[in-house]
């Protein structure tokens, strides 16, 4: 790419940037070496064209190339790739072109290796990499193993023929349009694999056909195609993932071709003479194409569409359930970050988030797509796999637009940890697949407050593990579970009277660790409301694998994250609050914030010993609460009791709300504000007239916990 057409395509990829809400991440940019390279790149959409030569450009400040397909020079989109410096396929002095700028090493090239734009990503046959393009399947191209392996060979005639014999050297100058000898001739080629993968591809649609079809009434379906495919994911929002492989140094390869008799000779060789065999260099260019290929596979981005495609395409079961799928996504996700695959962060990041409410629509999405392209029909509370599910018939144009399940499935078959997790995973009956995600996430819940102890314990304040365990209550019904959290400073052990009631009276219950808590202050000041809720999302999760029905509730802050949870999940069987704040009565709450802002002043200015971290706390039971209270803290839960107010219309399962009238701590005007803006048609407000918050601990606490056990009863009855 010249300076003109890096100007030419940065205005374009600034008018891109201004219409679209793709977002383009770039891995192991620093491996690009200095020396000439050939980026060899999977090829799925024309954005790749316009892309890559910028972006390469942007990182390495050096002229980048192009090869691209005789065809697209036919089409307007010619002009464009003229001004890229792009050359044909069928330019006859390609060869020599590539060859001169290589030994220059003053210019990158760009060559797509699979030939064009394969839609489907089909690209295995079996074992081998096939590429399947508009019904023809063949291997990958060679030809940048070739180029490279040409441009060495010449590299080190020049080096070796120059001091000794000088008229080969002047002859092979002359062939390639070289004046003197290239200053970096010492540097060696290098083929980089590339992969770009998007996340999510969704043809629909859009503003860009739509103008389109109003310049002109007779559309070409390839244009439809791309338009609706690429349009979509310019205009709404894809992932760009960007990898650049580990570069392979050529020169390795010429030396298992070329003999010292060949290099230092005087006689004038071509690279196709006698003296190297076309067989060999055939040989080796196979050699290095799978090298490259296989690279680029496996720098995939594997994304949740991959992983369910896959899943559903390996699955022998005819009928398919949400939750079901949800857990199998899970537990792949969770083989493949041990595996050291390349994952999407939906994917890297534990995707817990796919068991409860869904928020990103990971898997809403993928099951609406399915369901429009009749891989899945509804059928009630279940899906069924369509008759005609995965039978790719669609033509090489309406590929993405028809099958496009297929091309998600496709694209991680070169992957062999993948697609075996994934066919192990899509064999297990479901009743494995729940103990599998019952036993992991309660592994997880272990091992996190195992970890967090251990890096945040105070010997002498923190108070014995036991306290802050999470732990499982077994009841005698499947029927009914329930999923019970503690309040903000305290434990597990606080709601331990409770769960072992409700346990008592028949039900399963499990009591997770918010997290920051049974560990120390200092913990508890680094973790956010959103680190809470995670805490109910995996009791959910974990009881939804054992009962059939769950009930969400909590003490105080728990009170609030179970209403929390059942806000955003719509299959609650029940909700119960007790004590739950939505005001806090401590006036030194209401300067929380700002003694928030004037630590994190200090912390700019490094005057870390001006800052007042913690408040000094009096709790009602302190062989389970904090004795120091972080300002932090009581800032995250005054923006937590903000989001849960603005919540709560959208809460319509039955509820419960129990306050104390006397609460020290919390506003009894709280409970009733929640119970008014309760959007539940079926919910109750029960006052007792207790002195303390802590009424799940002490006198009288027995009528508590029978007021709840009676609404579990009633909802599972």
């Amino acid at each position: 790419m010249t300076g003109i057409a890096y100007r030419t395509t940065e205005l374009v990829i600034q008018a891109l940037t201004n219409l679209s809400r793709a977002r383009v991440r770039l891995h192991n940019a620093e491996v690009i070496p200095e020396a000439p390279t050939i980026f060899v790149i999977n090829h799925f959409t024309r954005l790749e064209t316009v892309l890559m030569p910028y972006l390469i450009y942007r990182l390495t400040r050096a002229p980048v190339r192009m090869l691209a397909d005789a065809e697209f020079f036919r089409e307007p989109f010619g002009k464009l790739l003229d001004q890229l410096g792009a050359v044909s396929t069928r330019d006859p002095d390609r060869d020599r072109l590539i060859v001169k700028t290589l030994l220059n090493g003053d210019t990158h090239w760009i060559i797509f290796p699979e030939g064009g734009m394969v839609k489907t990503r089909k690209i295995m046959e079996g074992r081998r990499l096939m590429v399947s393009r508009a019904g023809i399947k063949r291997p990958p191209h060679t030809g940048p193993a070739t180029l490279g392996l040409r441009a060495e060979f010449y590299r080190a005639r020049l080096k070796c023929c120059c001091p000794q014999h000088p008229e080969e050297c002047g002859r092979l100058l002359k062939h390639f349009q070289l004046d003197a000898l290239p200053e970096r001739i010492a540097a060696t080629t290098h083929i980089v694999p590339v992969n770009i993968t998007y996340y999510p591809v969704r043809a629909r649609e859009n503003a860009l056909i739509g103008i389109a079809r109003r310049l002109t009434d007779e559309l070409p379906e390839r244009l439809v195609e791309e338009l609706m495919t690429e349009g979509s994911m310019l205009l709404s929002g894809v992932d760009v993932d960007v990898r650049f492989g580990t570069p392979m140094p050529v020169a390795e390869s010429l030396g298992r071709l070329t003999s010292p008799r060949v290099l230092y000779g005087a006689m004038p060789t071509d690279f196709d003479s006698a003296l190297v065999p076309r067989k060999a260099v055939r040989r080796e260019s196979v050699r290095l194409m799978q090298r490259y290929m296989s690279s680029i596979y496996r720098l995939t981005t594997v994304n949740p569409d991959h992983v369910l495609a896959s899943l559903l395409r390996s699955s022998p079961y005819r009928r398919v359930e949400r939750d079901d799928l949800a857990r199998r996504l899970f537990l792949v996700a969770g083989d493949l970050r041990r595996a050291g695959v390349c994952l999407h962060p939906d994917l890297a990041e534990n995707p817990l988030h796919v068991l409860a409410d869904d928020p990103r629509g990971t898997l809403r999405g993928f099951l609406s797509l399915a369901v429009e392209k009749g891989n899945l029909l509804p059928e009630g509370a279940f899906y069924r796999k369509g008759r005609s599910s995965f039978r790719a018939g669609a033509s090489f144009h309406r590929a993405r637009i028809d099958t496009p399940l297929d091309g998600m499935a496709n694209a991680i078959e070169p992957l062999f940890e993948v697609r075996r997790s994934v066919r192990r995973m899509a064999l297990y009956p479901a009743a494995v697949v729940r103990w599998l995600v019952r036993r992991r996430l309660m592994r997880e819940a272990v091992e996190e407050f195992a970890e967090d102890y251990r890096h945040f314990c105070i010997p002498g304040e923190s108070k014995s593990p036991g306290v802050g365990m999470p732990f499982l209550v077994r009841g005698r019904s499947r029927r009914m579970g329930v999923v019970l959290a503690h309040g903000y400073m305290a434990a597990p052990l606080e709601v331990k009277g409770l769960a072992d009631y409700l346990g008592s009276r028949g039900f399963w219950v499990y009591v997770p660790r918010l997290r920051g808590h049974g560990t120390s202050p200092e913990d508890l000041g680094k973790r956010t409301h959103k680190d809470w809720a995670d805490g109910l999302d995996r009791g959910y999760a974990i009881m939804k694998t054992r009962c059939q029905r769950v009930v969400a509730g909590g003490f105080s802050t728990g009170g609030g994250l179970a209403l929390d949870l059942a806000s955003r999940v719509g299959d609650l069987a029940g909700v119960f609050a007790i004590s739950a704040p939505l005001r806090l009565k401590d006036f030194s709450a209401r300067l929380a914030p700002a003694v928030n802002a004037w630590n994190r002043f200090m912390d700019a200015t490094g005057y870390a010993a001006a800052k007042m971290p913690f408040v000094e706390n009096h709790p009602e039971n302190p062989h389970i609460n904090y004795l120091r209270n972080p300002i932090s803290g009581v800032c995250e839960i005054e923006r937590f009791m903000s989001r849960l107010d603005e919540r709560l219309p959208a809460i319509c399962t039955p509820a419960l709300v129990i306050q104390s009238e006397r609460d020290p701590v919390v506003d009894p005007r709280s409970s009733k504000q929640i119970f008014n803006r309760l959007g539940s048609a079926d919910k109750a407000h029960v006052l007792f007239n207790f002195d303390r918050h802590g009424i799940l601990l002490g006198e009288n606490s027995h009528v508590v916990y029978r007021t709840v056990a009676e609404f579990i009863e009633r909802l599972s009855n």
